[in-house]
């Protein structure tokens, strides 16, 4: 094939895309302007689907392990161990180490100060 009959190709097919192309579209438009018809003569069942839903509450979950060098980090025994847990561990303690006693937290489920 000589360049010149190449490049006729090409503006032929690329014709045809557009073609193709323009009509797709306009299907999707009759397609949407369709749906839209239908939203507008049944609202309520839409809303039903759109509408946020409301949060599910989840019940407060309080520490159940502390830092004793960093009071203030704890950990309530889910999701990934923090990482001063961890190295702990690493060093040879046991879990049970850091357990906050119930006696040491107060009706709010913080530790009391002594």
């Amino acid at each position: 094939m000589s360049v010149d009959e190449m490049w006729k190709l090409h503006e032929q097919i690329g014709q045809m895309l557009s073609v193709r192309l323009t009509s797709e579209k306009r299907e999707l438009e009759k397609r949407l302007a369709h749906l839209r018809r239908e939203h507008e003569m049944n609202p309520a069942s839409s809303e039903a689907l759109s509408a946020p839903r409301e949060r599910r509450k989840y019940p407060r979950v309080y520490p159940k392990y502390q830092n004793p060098e960093e009071p203030s980090e704890t950990w309530s025994g889910r999701g990934k161990q923090p990482r001063w847990l961890t190295a702990a561990l690493k060093t040879g303690h046991k879990i049970e180490e850091f357990i906050i006693s119930k006696a040491e937290i107060d009706a709010h489920g913080r530790r009391r100060r002594a």
